[in-house]
């Protein structure tokens, strides 16, 4: 199903059959809700969110109800998945809006359609953190475009929204209402009459992503008022200890998939309910209310998928999968980032090989999100308990060394290194290194893209990690932001003029991992729910077997993640597959196994995706 081609009725028509909530259902919300609220308040709350069902179900045409019946979850994702994600504002262009620019661009380079899925990050009105802090949850930023460019956009791609409703904008109207006493904004937000009323042992409780005060002191009409801001004085944490504010978190939620969301990230999803007392992070209440979620779209949009960002240790980030049916379908491997650097600052992939063989889905129907980099940087709480301390240390410092900023969190135990702020390019390769030549670093970039790419999941890659872009020291001077080093907006003239030299870095990465990304989705072997064997072949190499979920093709996959060459003796009985002639997709050559091992030669950095002959043969007409 594609939001282009099943577009919801712009008015709702009440005149069809409306919507059942049979009673199993209709218990199950209400079970949801008295969990949260308790029992009076979800007698109150579950009519108006029926409501807001019923009236969403009257905007589908009798095509979008067929469709949503013949829609089976279990092929949601498949190999064909990869996603791309910009900010709707990224690409400039003289006399066109960004978001029609950037439609402009993807279709001139959009080839062989290597990405199916496109992430705009938050294209609402705001008043800080490029677009994180929303003024109006339901407008598009009218420097950006309209509602008829997303949609346009909708028609080539599935679309993921972010919804960003942890927190609003201090500037929005729904803020300044409340702090104007008005009746119907009333516990917009949490609110303390002194400073002091959050005790310090409440305040050492508390897991942050950020070094800032908690609370921030306000204005209000009868007088100063401390208010919870998580993440910056700006972003107002909204209440959701109100039933009106989750409510307000539905409605938007709906709004966005009649608009063309087919999948929804739940932004900072971790820090959702603020309880004194509490860590603050994936509390019971939050996982409620994820669960709360799923069961309303379930119901006004199977197709839709509910992806959770929660850039926290590994078993934490997992938990969102709940039980592999009543939560997220799809959450953020923020482990992957920061033990792919790890390998290539190390030579060594132990670690991460180590990682990747507990690796597991708790149903068919959910998949990871395997990203290298991201809008913000490269997270490092997700190896929390994964890399030792010292070796953490290792990754920040090295990091420093190729020009990162480094920002951090609060916790009992004080502050820690949350995330290093670069371009993953700049990540991996010094500026202005004259013992490495550009074509040795483009190498190194491609080998760590092609892990990623290989792993089970879906790839997802932030469009300056495609690019290849180096750090904008510059731009993060200029706003004395640190994460503005990988923000920066994109010249469509200097792609072009860049692809057209022989030798540039942007041509060397496209004739290197275009061809990776055009395989990756052309391979059933990659399917997010096939099979997946680390091999531990060699400390240098990262290596996979992939297998289809029908069993039938295979690819092993091996990255030699240092810059020494490296022989390989590949037993086929540990590969537990028998072929003798196997194809590299990657350098388009064959290798042949003698007596039962496969014998494989890798250069600093090289890539090998091996198919079975015998598979290839069997796709090839005759």
């Amino acid at each position: 199903m594609t939001a282009a081609a099943l577009q919801y009725d712009d008015r709702p028509d009440f005149t069809r059959p409306r919507l059942e909530i049979d009673g199993e259902l209709r218990e199950r919300l209400a079970a949801r809700l008295r969990f949260l609220y308790g029992d009076r308040a979800a007698e109150d709350v579950l009519p108006e969110l029926v409501r807001l069902l019923k009236v969403h179900h009257a905007h589908k045409s009798p095509t979008r109800l067929e469709a949503e019946r013949a829609f089976a979850p279990e092929r949601r994702f498949n190999e064909r998945d990869m996603a791309l994600v910009v900010y709707g504002d990224m690409i400039r262009h003289d006399g066109r809006v960004p978001l029609a620019a950037l439609a402009d661009l993807l279709a001139e380079f959009a080839g062989s359609r290597t990405f199916n899925t496109l992430h705009i990050l938050p294209f609402f009105p705001y008043s800080s953190d490029r677009g994180f802090s929303v003024t109006d949850f339901l407008s598009v930023d009218p420097r950006l475009g309209s509602w008829q460019d997303i949609e346009r956009l909708a028609g080539s791609f599935r679309l993921m929204f972010d919804a960003v409703l942890n927190h609003v904008s201090a500037e929005s109207t729904a803020f300044q209402e409340m702090l104007g006493g008005a009746p119907g904004f009333k516990d917009l937000a949490v609110v303390f009459h002194s400073s002091t009323e959050l005790t310090p042992d409440q305040r050492r409780m508390l897991r942050r992503p950020r070094t800032s005060d908690v609370l921030t002191k306000f204005q209000a009409l009868d007088g100063p008022i401390w208010v919870w801001t998580t993440f910056s004085p700006d972003q107002v944490d909204l209440n959701y200890r109100n039933p009106k504010v989750l409510l307000m978190l539905l409605q938007a939620l709906l709004v966005y998939v009649r608009r063309g969301a087919e999948m929804i990230r739940l932004d900072a999803i971790t820090y959702l309910w603020d309880e004194p007392g509490t860590s603050g992070a994936s509390l019971a209440q939050t996982h409620e209310v994820v669960r709360l979620l799923r069961d309303v779209l379930d119901v006004a949009a199977p197709h839709v998928a509910l992806v959770t960002e929660s850039n926290v240790p590994h078993a934490e980030n997992v938990s969102y999968f709940g039980n592999g049916r009543d939560e997220a379908q799809a959450v953020y491997n923020f482990a992957l980032p920061p033990l792919v650097l790890h390998a290539l600052y190390r030579g060594d992939a132990t670690w991460l090989s180590a990682w990747a063989e507990t690796l597991e889905y708790p149903s068919p129907a959910v998949t990871y999100l395997n990203l290298l980099d991201s809008h913000d940087g490269i997270g490092l709480s997700g190896v929390a308990g994964i890399l030792p301390p010292d070796e953490i240390a290792f990754v920040v410092d090295r990091a420093r060394h190729h020009g990162s900023f480094v920002s951090f969190r609060s916790d009992e135990d004080g502050e820690a290194p949350y995330e290093l702020n670069t371009t993953w390019y700049s990540a991996l390769n010094l500026d202005n290194s004259f013992d490495e030549p550009r074509a040795f670093q483009v190498k190194r970039f491609v080998a760590s893209r092609s892990i990623a790419l290989a792993l089970a999941g879906v790839p997802i890659v932030y469009l300056h990690g495609l690019l290849g872009t180096r750090s904008d020291v510059h731009l993060a001077l200029r706003t004395r932001t640190k994460r503005d080093v990988n923000r920066g907006a994109v010249d469509p003239e200097v792609i072009r003029q860049d692809l057209a030299v022989p030798g540039s870095k942007l041509s060397l990465i496209r004739a290197s991992l275009g061809p990776l990304l055009r395989v990756r989705v052309r391979q059933k072997a990659f399917h997010p729910s096939g099979g997946q064997v680390v091999l531990r072949l060699s400390p240098q190499v990262f290596a996979l077997l992939r297998t289809s979920p029908d069993g039938a093709e295979h690819v092993l996959a091996v990255t030699n993640v240092s810059d020494r060459p490296c022989e390989l003796d590949v037993p086929l009985e540990k590969v537990g597959v028998g072929s003798d002639n196997w194809y590299d997709f990657v350098s388009r050559r064959g290798w042949r196994a003698r007596q039962g091992r496969l014998s494989l030669a890798l250069g600093p950095y090289d890539v090998l995706w091996l198919k079975p002959f015998t598979e290839i043969e069997r796709n090839v007409a005759g």
